[in-house]
């Protein structure tokens, strides 16, 4: 087990030489093309900002996912879709979600909160450049927008996969929303996974399953 040392050359080693937890490697940079072949590869950088001046990437061996069409809607989350409160829309407001995300009851003030200027600033580039989105969830509202921004999530997309890095809501169900409506639209398109990073409860209750990283990568670059 090692954790290894990135320079300026664009490489990841592989992932089998990490550490039990999923570290593999420290530094680098948070560009758009050493982040595309770290999702491509299964890594992704997960480090406290307010701790650590360099990015720290991980990739377990052990993938958490969603498969859309597994998607699970409780009978609660289908009466709340069935009366339409709540707006769904993706890619309106990518910078309102990440900046939500990073937020949310201060977040982004606890010292191990890890999604600070840095992350933003790439993963919006990231959006810029259409390797990353956005579901937004929106509450009608009486100011000037008719709307607010009451939650969702973002991720990168890339290879019939979409990886989640983080979600949010101001609103109760807001972020099971957004992912209900991620996991419709990419079984619609025949979307292959949803890449949980780690389990957590609201995944598992959603369908989440674990893979192995074989798997992963077989689902991943999977011609067809």
């Amino acid at each position: 087990m090692a954790v290894w040392e990135l320079d300026d050359e664009l490489w990841f080693p592989n992932p089998k030489w990490g550490e039990a937890d999923g570290l593999v490697a420290i530094g680098g940079d948070l560009s758009v093309e050493r982040l595309l072949l770290a999702y491509s590869n299964g890594f992704f950088p997960w480090y406290a900002f307010q701790m650590e001046s360099q990015p720290h990437w991980y990739c377990p061996l052990r993938r958490y996912v969603i498969f859309p069409k597994d998607i699970h809607v409780s009978h609660s989350m289908r009466q709340l879709l069935k009366h339409s409160l709540y707006e769904v829309t993706v890619n309106q407001d990518f910078e309102g979600v990440i900046n939500g995300c990073s937020h949310v009851n201060g977040r982004h003030e606890e010292m191990g909160a890890w999604l600070g200027s840095n992350i933003i600033e790439a993963y919006t580039e990231l959006h810029r450049k259409g390797y990353a989105a956005s579901v937004e969830v929106w509450q009608p509202s009486d100011g000037p927008q008719g709307r607010r921004l009451v939650g969702g999530l973002y991720g990168v997309t890339l290879c019939h996969a979409f990886f989640g890095e983080s979600m949010f809501s101001l609103v109760p169900n807001a972020s099971k929303l957004a992912l209900i409506h991620l996991a419709r639209a990419m079984e619609a398109v025949n979307g292959r996974f949803i890449d949980c990073q780690f389990e957590t409860p609201l995944f598992r209750s959603m369908g989440g399953t674990y893979i192995s990283y074989d798997e992963y990568m077989r689902l991943l670059k999977k011609k067809t």
